[in-house]
């Protein structure tokens, strides 16, 4: 099997047909290690987790939970924007990649061919690697190898740009097969980031406008934080290269006096860490007033259900937007359908987006803290993959989140528990068959 890792003097990118035959290799693997350790948690999920006295998100309290739980310092004196849709995100992020005097570290899940907007950002990274910055690349070789233009891999590594492959299935790393790196992130001379859930790719320009631009929230940081985006690219860059960034990718950053309050989340695509489903879980328990998500893929473990559900009970209003017809994968609205009976019953009110592929993750509790991620509502994102996620406690950004939360409503269809319990048969046998699949995504 050709290695994308092997040499950084020519393109070492497999072959179309070598690609589809590597990615179905993986997927025979990763099925068959997803059901196994689907088996094996499927008890751990069910229970969840107990908080006595949950503090609620936005206080100190809860940031001195976070940083107990999953060790995301809080992080002071940051200045954070909120980017919607691709005309938002691609244009600010090609500003960056322009202006680096020294390092540029980027990695995705997903790097796919695409028209002008596309090639503008690849190109961006081109230049300033011939300009002599440091450019450091590191893809998911699932998630990019397929649709990646092999054409930029040999420019970018001719230029001087390091790129590399996360995870190249191989027979002997299969244990490994199944943990992807689905953190978006972009760090430029270690001083301005961005995080969410943009990939790289031709579906992610424009405005959400039709449904062959997608619907994503992504943003752009300043300011300390900055070093914990740093520390989730070092992670993922130290395994797949054997080396470790220093110098100018670490410069000293000073808060902002007019700066907000952040911590950053990451999980590990080793054996499943819980950072993230301990940071979603209690910010789940701690709601008072609302909890409104937003996911490309809802396909809730049961404790989270049942979080969910003593949420509502309590007279938390809980709204989750999801996927509706434009789902790029349809047997996960299948998955997903097939918890709304349980969640609508108990008071959880669930919305499907009509306009286009919903690919925004979004958590927004109390109109006081908020966390923007890669990651999905699904046990894939909760306890497999690597994942980022960027919180944020601040009225002011929180309350712009809300905004596009209601704006995306508008654009939603609402479910009604008698209508949905008058489905005909054919979909109930539809979410029936999910179930073998579901821990799987």
């Amino acid at each position: 099997m050709l290695d994308p890792t092997a040499s950084q003097g020519r393109s070492c990118l497999p072959s179309a047909r070598s690609r589809y035959a590597i990615l179905g290799a993986a997927g025979v693997g990763l099925a068959g290690l997803g059901a196994l350790k689907a088996a094996k948690d499927r008890k751990t999920r069910a229970r969840g987790f107990e908080l006595v006295d949950p503090p609620v998100p936005g206080s100190p309290e809860f940031g001195r939970l976070l940083e107990s739980l999953t060790g995301s310092v809080v992080r002071r004196g940051n200045r954070v924007e909120i980017l919607r849709n691709g005309d938002q995100i691609f244009p600010a992020m090609v500003q960056a990649i322009t202006s680096a005097q020294d390092t540029i570290d980027f990695s995705t899940y997903i790097y796919w061919a695409g028209g002008p907007t596309i090639a503008a950002f690849g190109d961006a990274l081109v230049e300033r690697a011939g300009a002599g910055v440091e450019v450091s690349v590191l893809l998911d070789a699932v998630g990019s190898a397929v649709k990646m233009d092999r054409e930029l891999v040999d420019r970018l590594r001719e230029a001087g740009a390091v790129l590399e492959w996360f995870r190249p299935p191989r027979w002997y790393t299969l244990d490994k097969a199944n943990n992807r790196l689905h953190r978006r992130l972009l760090i430029v001379d270690g001083r301005v980031g961005f995080t969410g859930g943009v990939g790289v790719g031709e579906e992610w320009t424009g405005d959400a406008q039709d449904p062959e631009h997608w619907r994503e929230t992504h943003v752009r940081v300043e300011g300390p934080a900055v070093r914990d985006l740093m520390g989730g690219f070092q992670e993922s860059w130290a395994e797949a290269t054997q080396r470790i960034l220093t110098g100018r990718h670490l410069p000293h950053i000073s808060g902002f006096e007019d700066g907000i309050d952040v911590q950053v989340t990451r999980s590990s695509a080793t054996k499943g860490s819980t950072d993230i489903e301990e940071l979603f879980y209690a910010a789940i328990a701690g709601a008072r007033d609302r909890l409104w998500v937003t996911t490309a893929f809802f396909v809730p473990p049961d404790a989270f259900a049942d979080a969910l559900c003593a949420s509502a009970r309590r007279g938390v209003d809980v709204r989750i937007l999801v996927n509706g017809p434009h789902i790029d994968k349809e047997v996960l609205r299948r998955a997903a359908q097939r918890s709304y009976d349980r969640l609508l019953r108990c008071g959880v009110r669930i919305f499907e987006y009509q306009q286009t592929m919903l690919h925004a993750k979004t958590l927004m509790v109390d109109g006081a803290w908020a966390s923007v991620g890669s990651n999905n509502f699904t046990n894939r994102s909760l306890a497999l993959n690597s994942e980022l996620s960027f919180s944020v406690s601040d009225p002011r950004i929180v309350a712009q989140l809300e905004e596009h939360f209601q704006d995306d409503l508008r654009a939603a269809n609402e479910f009604d528990l008698e209508s949905w319990r008058n489905r005909p048969l054919r979909k109930r046998a539809i979410e029936r068959a999910t179930s073998p699949v579901r821990d799987l995504f």
